[in-house]
């Protein structure tokens, strides 16, 4: 395995984790009044722009799983149309899937959405910068054994830290101690942004530890 291709995922991965950093640390120094409590709402639009847009700036520079194929302007705006309605798609997904495990139908819909793009932007807007609006990739990335590089290895670690992160943080909102933090959706929130960043430190390490077993078929 080229450990090269580690040290740029790792540099990714850094860039990833610097983008959470920003929302928690720079608003408070240009906002009037903001707390990641007690304006959650602001800071949910403002990490998944950051997330979404350093995970654009890495596809255009360090340029994951590229392809060999040259594309054309029109080709390039379409996938750009596609990747677009996949997130958006996304969110509406992620959105019926937590109202599913509970999350109120109709109060409190706008902050379930925000959640829900949260998550996208930690999941769907990585798989859509690493293989393109391609179902077929993102099926064989998440299937056993169907993972060709170590930023589709890093896909899998990442969005699954991150969903099982919004999961247990589900679990202290019933608990009656009546905390500021149990407020829909701010646990859940901020367990789906530990558990991704987790993933990102996680997915390097893992990844250069097995790196002698770890074989990729050629595409």
């Amino acid at each position: 395995m080229d450990e090269t291709e580690i040290r740029r995922l790792s540099v990714g991965h850094v860039l990833c984790g610097l983008a959470v950093l920003f929302s928690l640390c720079v608003p408070p120094l240009l906002l009037d009044e903001f707390s990641l409590l007690g304006t959650h709402l602001t800071w949910l639009c403002i990490c998944s722009v950051c997330v979404v847009t350093v995970n654009v700036l890495l596809r255009l520079t360090l340029k994951p799983n590229p392809s060999t194929k040259r594309s054309s302007f029109a080709h390039k705006v379409n996938k750009l149309k596609q990747s677009g309605l996949y997130f958006f798609v996304s969110c509406l997904l992620f959105h019926g899937i937590i109202v599913l495990y509970g999350a109120p139908l109709i109060e409190s819909i706008w902050e379930t959405f925000l959640f829900a793009v949260l998550l996208s932007s930690f999941t769907t807007s990585r798989c859509l910068c690493i293989l393109g609006p391609n179902f077929h990739a993102w099926i064989r990335v998440f299937s056993k054994d169907g993972a060709m590089s170590v930023w589709d290895h890093s896909l899998q670690i990442t969005t699954i830290c991150s969903i099982v992160g919004a999961w247990l943080g589900a679990f202290p909102i019933p608990l009656d101690w009546d905390r500021p933090w149990q407020v829909w959706p701010i646990s859940c929130s901020l367990g789906a942004t530990f558990g991704y960043v987790v993933g990102l430190l996680l997915a390097p390490f893992w990844i250069y530890w097995n790196r002698k077993r770890l074989t990729y078929k050629s595409r």
